[in-house]
């Protein structure tokens, strides 16, 4: 499961079992606040079977941490939290650099002739497809090295 943290929206992407394509699963609504996304992630993570959730780690241009990526690495902290007090056990959360997803989540949207305009609607479940995809991608050619 791939997971994009926004303000308004938290987009949420899954792979097939074949762990090749990630697409989007919708989003959450969080209107200012994704901590009240971390239940529905849990009952989608059950619902789906998910064995490991990857969260957006918004890092500056210059690699360094700032307010949101401090506040995504709460956020994975406390979907950690939450997965053990409801004895949820084999799931792996981890944090993936995602400068520049949302602006290549945008560009993707334009070349599929969506208008800004409906972006603001799509544009965190995109995100959180190439963030999936790219994890993805990394674990096919680790399981190549082997």
């Amino acid at each position: 499961m791939g997971v994009d943290l926004g303000n308004a929206r938290v987009g949420i992407a899954l792979s097939d079992s074949d762990l090749l394509l990630a697409h989007p699963e919708d989003h959450i609504k969080v209107n200012g606040d994704y901590f009240f996304a971390i239940e529905d992630v849990i009952a989608l993570i059950e619902d789906n079977g998910v064995s490991k959730v990857i969260v957006g780690y918004p890092l500056q241009l210059d690699g360094s941490e700032g307010k949101s990526a401090k506040k995504a690495k709460r956020w994975a902290t406390v979907l950690r939290n939450k997965l053990a007090q409801y004895f949820i056990e084999g799931v792996e959360v981890t944090l993936m650099d995602e400068r520049l997803t949302s602006v290549s989540a945008h560009n993707q949207l334009l070349d599929a002739g969506l208008r800004m305009r409906k972006h603001r609607s799509v544009v965190d479940s995109q995100a959180a497809v190439i963030l999936l995809q790219e994890a993805l991608e990394m674990h096919k050619s680790e399981e190549t090295k082997v």
